[in-house]
Formats: C-alpha cells, structure tokens, sequence
C-alpha cells in the first residue's frame, strides 16, 4: 500500500498490479495500473469499492490490516465493472452483517455477477441522487453518473471532510508505485475508456461544481489533494471535445514504407513552415491508444494511408473506427492518399470523417502514386500552407 492515511479516518487499502500486460485485454500499461479502494473508519465503518480478482488475496490482507479486528458496516459500490467489483461476493460471505450500498441498476445488475442469491434485501441499501448515509462525523452524499462509463455509476461526497470519490473519473493508467507525469497517461486513460461519453462527463463536472471538494479518490491512479483546479480544467477541456493544444499529428498507414517515408518529408516541411508541434505516428506498429490520445490532444490531424483491396489499409480502417466510436469531432482533418494503380483510401477515408461531427476537411485529398516525387512534394507544400492558415 502507497499513502495509507488519506486523512486521519480515510485510508487507502487499493493495490497496484505491475504485472498486467493489457488494460481491460487492449490497452498497454507498461508501468501497470493501480485498483483502488478506501475504507472509512467512523461509528459506522464504510469500505469504497473492492478491486480486481487479480489482487484479491492482497486486497483483503489491506482491508484486514486497516480493519485491525473491526467488521465493515457498508461496502459502498461506485461501480460493478470487474476491475473494481470482482470481490464483492467473496466480501459478502466474509462479512455477512455487512449491507451493500448501490442504485437500482447496480442490484439489477449485480446478479449477473454472482448470481441471484448473493444478497437478501435487507443487506440492500438503493441510493438515489442527493439521497445521504450518516456513518457517525462523516456523512456521505451520493450522485448519479450514469455512463461515465457504465450505466450503474455512482460518485461519493464525504460531507465532512469533503472528499469525492470519483469513481473512474479522475483516474490514468500507471500503479502508484511507478513516478510519472499525471497527464499523459490520464489523458490516455481517459479518451480511450471514457472518451466517447463527454455529455455525460460534462453533466458530473456541473454537479461536482455545486461541492467543496479537498481531494478526489478516483479508482485508478494517485489521489488528488492539490491544485485540484488543473486537472477539474483538464477535464472540461477533454470531456468538451476541446482540442487541448495547438499541434498536429499525422496518423499514417504505409505498407512498404514510402507513405510513412513520405509523411516524415511532410512533417519537416511543416515544421519549416511554422508548425509548432507535429507529431507522426506509424498505426501498423504504434499503440494505438496512444495514438487515439494525440488525435483528440491536437487540433489538427492528417490521415495518410495506402490503398488496399480498392479500400483503405487495414491499420488506417481500424484507426477510424476507433475515432468513430470514442465521438472524435470539433478538428481540422486534411487527407493523403497512396495507389500504385488504382487509388482508393481517400475516399474511404473522406466517408469515415465525413460522418463525424464539425470536421473541417482540408481539400484537395493530395494522391502520391507509389513514391514521392517532385510533384508530390509540391502538392504536399501547399497542403501545408492551407493547414497551417
């Protein structure tokens, strides 16, 4: 355990896992990922979430130890997705006198984990929006936040000591053990889990608002006691569509090499013409999380891929349906094309960001055919004038 004292009653009993491979079986976490839950210790004695079966045995050695021979009263649950629910059925035969705190879609759910019989109703406490549980000097008011980024979720205010548990709000990959920059990997973490649901998350940001709140306990990563205004902005910025700096990144599909050979060309003469940060990012070797994070960080974004089967190559077709799916919008997108023979990715790549939402498209779609040649090179060149206009 990292921290054990959030306050002199809160206590952190999360673990980190530095041996996981892939987040949620698709996202790399190199430097692992942290489970987290809390305990809070009054008259009655609340536990905030579980963790992941991955962690199970160290769990509940933390909750003991942080117990010292104490039984839970409450196990409050923010979330059912297994990262953090996983050991709720073991913590209910543990603790039989123990009653679990939810809303109606956590118990209507709850059952598919563990079957039917996992609680009698009287160990059911269903919370609403606004509703309180007065554990002794700390109180806990409960907000709905329903898709951010499950249909159950839930966040906690203790009132007294005005803490938020934020649930995966406010969380990034990386176990508290490993020392790195908040930013990236929260950014990461959140475009690529919760990205697609902005609405939603800008509905909890306007709720969080109306709370005097000293340190947010989110479910992954640190627990946040200090300039809590920078990362509520991050936030707003991210969950608003928001581009977050001035940049651009080429996202590029080559096959043989002379696309990508062709856009690390482009991205210096874009550098000589002004730009002030360009990034390129190969989508058949890169993590495409990663990449997904740099498409919604900058305000601009060049698709550059090969033809392939009179469609586009296949890294560049699963980069689109990624933007698809996590709401990419609000961007400028300009569009290459490469085709020995028959060019067809840009317009297979001009209907995918054509049913996105308030995309300006940079035209014409500039086409190399095979290699770049002096020709291209000056297409190329006055593409770069109208980007950076």
């Amino acid at each position: 355990m990292k921290d054990t004292f959030i306050t002199d009653d809160i206590l952190y009993i999360g673990c980190d896992d530095t041996d996981i491979d892939l987040f949620e079986s698709q996202y790399v976490v190199p430097n692992g990922v942290s489970y987290n839950s809390y305990l809070i210790m009054d008259e009655k004695i609340a536990v905030m979430d579980t963790a992941d079966k991955r962690v199970s045995a160290e769990w509940f050695s933390n909750l003991e130890k942080a117990l010292d021979g104490k039984t839970p009263d409450y196990l409050i649950v923010s979330h059912l997705e297994p990262d953090h629910a996983s050991n709720i059925g073991a913590f209910v035969k543990k603790y039989p006198n123990a009653k679990v705190v939810g809303n109606v879609k956590t118990f209507n759910m709850l059952p598919q984990f563990f079957g039917n019989d996992i609680l009698s109703d009287d160990k059911k406490v269903s919370v609403k929006e606004g509703d309180t549980l007065e554990l002794g000097k700390h109180t806990l008011q409960f907000f709905m936040a329903p898709m951010v980024h499950w249909p159950d979720v839930m966040v906690t205010y203790e009132m007294s000591e005005k803490v938020l548990f934020s649930a995966d709000g406010f969380g990034k990959f990386g176990a508290l053990s490993a020392e790195e920059d908040w930013a990236c990997e929260a950014r990461r973490y959140y475009f690529n889990i919760v990205g697609k649901y902005g609405a939603q998350v800008q509905a909890l940001l306007k709720k969080a608002a109306t709370l005097d709140i000293s340190v947010i306990c989110p479910l992954h990563g640190p627990i946040l006691k200090e300039n809590l205004g920078y990362y509520i902005d991050k936030y707003n910025t991210w969950s608003s569509y928001t581009p977050e700096d001035e940049g651009i990144l080429i996202a590029c599909a080559s096959i043989h090499g002379n696309t990508l050979a062709a856009m690390n060309e482009f991205a210096q003469m874009l550098r000589e013409k002004g730009a002030k940060k360009v990034v390129v990012s190969d989508l058949s070797r890169e993590d495409m999380a990663e990449v997904i994070e740099d498409a919604f960080r900058y305000d601009k974004m060049v698709l550059a891929a090969c033809s392939y089967d009179g469609g586009v190559f296949p890294p560049m077709e699963d980069f689109l349906n990624h933007l698809k799916s996590k709401t990419y919008r609000s961007r400028t997108v300009a569009l290459i094309e490469n085709g020995s023979w028959a060019p067809s990715a840009g317009r297979c790549m001009r209907a995918a960001v054509e049913g996105m939402k308030d995309i300006k498209l940079i035209e014409p779609v500039v086409t190399i055919k095979s290699v770049l040649t002096d020709n291209g090179r000056k297409q190329l060149s006055e593409l770069a004038d109208e980007i950076l206009k």
